[in-house]
């Protein structure tokens, strides 16, 4: 009886403390999920606005991993459903200043924003969403609640710091109409693409897309994005670490002529890495770079050694995020 009326004591307690502290919250922002792109956002608000009032929820959280956002940013933590009306009259949303949907399910999270903005219409333009699908982003471009909130994918953020902070100045340093290579042509290579479309079309001559799904991933991107093309562009299906496809490669395009651009961009580390040493020491002028997904210690010092550049998807998106997004 002694152990259970602890255990009951403790509980209430708990329970206590969480509303005790949003029942006093106010301009806050909520961050629903606990994921790597939260750490990522709280990490950068943390150094905008160290002191505005956050809640993270998410449907399901391990106790060291909410130990963590706790400690580490001074947020407050709460297990939930955001579909659910109950959980957002307790998130305070009437008081709230943004809401950043940041979980991994597109769905879910389109069924939050249409309930908040139901709820608490205020909130139109402050709820930001993320979704994992560039695809079903596009196919829900044209409806009402699209139109409501503020719409983002990561790869995408960091598409727009690669093309904008480097490539940008590299294709105007250069006197000819340049070669791009991109390896691996998943979210992050169709990202590319698009903004390089969007920004320096005109400065590129041909484009290499190389894909074990290449084509079927180019019909999708053909279908979703209807900008004009003005450089030639080559598709080879294959491993981007198989020679046989580079062999093709360099037999249609002469990589040792000017500053051709290559983006080893798949989603293994190790073989970027290796394939991006192996262009370098074959085509010494060429502007090479290597994806990691978080900073590598290990392939900052290897590429400073040998020349190329690496490039990590999540310092990307922290160095990208809107400034309007914090505060």
């Amino acid at each position: 009886l002694l152990a259970a009326s602890a255990v009951l004591e403790a509980l209430l307690i708990v329970i206590s403390r969480e509303r005790w502290q949003l029942s006093r919250i106010r301009n806050h922002i909520v961050v629903v999920g606990s994921g790597e792109l939260t750490t990522s956002y709280l990490r950068v608000l943390r150094q905008h606005s160290p002191n505005i009032p956050v809640v993270v929820v998410d449907l399901t959280i391990d106790k060291v991993r909410e130990q963590e956002l706790a400690e580490t940013f001074d947020v407050t933590v709460i297990i939930g459903d955001v579909t659910h009306e109950f959980m957002l009259q307790k998130l305070r949303l009437h008081r709230a200043h943004r809401v950043m949907l940041l979980g991994d399910d597109d769905f879910v999270a389109f069924e939050a924003a249409s309930k908040i903005l139901r709820l608490y219409p205020r909130l139109e333009s402050k709820v930001v969403l993320h979704g994992g699908s560039l695809r079903f982003l596009r196919a829900m471009q044209e409806t009402q609640i699209a139109r409501q909130v503020v719409q983002f994918n990561s790869y995408n953020l960091a598409a727009m710091g690669l093309v904008s902070s480097t490539l940008i100045d590299h294709f105007e340093r250069t006197p000819n109409q340049d070669t791009v290579v991109i390896a691996g042509f998943g979210l992050f290579g169709q990202t590319i693409l698009e903004e390089l479309q969007n920004k320096a079309g005109s400065q590129i001559d041909l484009v290499a897309i190389i894909d074990n799904e290449a084509y079927r991933r180019m019909q999708i991107v053909d279908e979703q994005q209807k900008s004009k093309t003005y450089y030639e562009r080559l598709v080879y299906q294959g491993d981007t670490s198989h020679p046989e496809v580079w062999r093709k490669l360099t037999e249609d395009i002469d990589l040792s002529r000017g500053e051709p651009v290559v983006i080893m961009g798949t989603g293994d580390p190790a073989n970027n890495l290796r394939t991006a040493l192996w262009i370098k020491q074959k085509y010494d002028n060429t502007l090479v770079f290597v994806r990691t997904n978080d900073t590598s210690e290990f392939a900052q010092a290897v590429g400073e050694e040998h020349g190329v550049h690496c490039i990590s998807i999540t310092q990307l998106v922290e160095d990208n995020i809107p400034l309007v997004w914090l505060d």
